[in-house]
């Protein structure tokens, strides 16, 4: 009798478990498919992102230039200095203007810095592909955001990064992200979702933290496998 009580018990937790899985993978393949589906977002290999940028009451232009998974370049203008940080083959540099604490000639990329910059070399996230990728991703449930539902994903990357991923409950398109900024926690909110090349962006983000306050980045124009030369990477030397 004991014995058949154990054999029900481990079967309903391995179909708990199964049914939990199967949940995930359907949020995700959702997830995907809203995007664009699987075959266009690996068609992506290069992207070209012009963006204003709003902060304390001045417009900002902000471009990136981005080989998926290998390089990426953001480059800001601010009163007629420029501030660049790149990315390429997991090294990062970065030119500060001295009206921001640098010098004005390219430096190292500090590694919590460069840590946080890697996750941009993917522009689609943890979630899409996500067992090719070694992530690992867990459904928190289901939430209320901004009087929309929403399924709370938690997404741990291959090198132990967590961020908390929000999944529109009706379009299957991230509306949030939780990660940490600088050693604090920021939220990132995602909406206005526009399809260039079949390929669906968010073309307004608003990212917020306790030590910068909200920025609000609204895209102007988006180049999806555009030319890129390699050369804009390569950190200058004198």
């Amino acid at each position: 009798m004991k014995t058949n009580k154990l054999i029900w018990t481990m079967a309903a937790a391995v179909m708990s478990v199964a049914s939990y899985a199967q949940t995930v993978d359907e949020i995700v393949d959702k997830h995907v498919a809203a995007i664009g589906g699987m075959d266009k977002i690996k068609a992506v290999n290069t992207l070209v992102v012009e963006r204003s940028l709003a902060v304390q009451g001045m417009e900002i232009p902000n471009k990136t230039t981005l080989v998926v998974g290998k390089s990426v370049r953001n480059e800001s203008t601010v009163m007629g200095n420029t501030m660049i940080q790149v990315v390429d083959d997991s090294k990062g540099w970065m030119i500060r203007p001295t009206m921001m604490g640098g010098t004005g000639e390219p430096e190292d990329m500090p590694d919590d810095q460069l840590k946080q910059q890697l996750s941009s070399l993917d522009p689609f996230g943890g979630m899409v592909g996500y067992k090719e990728k070694g992530n690992k991703v867990e459904l928190v449930g289901k939430e209320t955001a901004n009087k929309t539902d929403v399924f709370h994903m938690k997404v741990t990357s291959k090198d132990g990064q967590v961020t908390d991923q929000f999944v529109d409950a009706n379009t299957y398109l991230l509306s949030k992200i939780k990660v940490s900024m600088n050693g604090q926690d920021g939220e990132i909110d995602l909406s206005d979702y526009k399809e260039v090349d079949g390929v669906k962006f968010a073309n307004t983000m608003e990212i917020s933290n306790p030590q910068m306050g909200t920025m609000s980045f609204i895209t102007n124009k988006i180049s999806v496998n555009a030319p890129v030369d390699a050369a804009i990477f390569k950190k200058p030397t004198k």
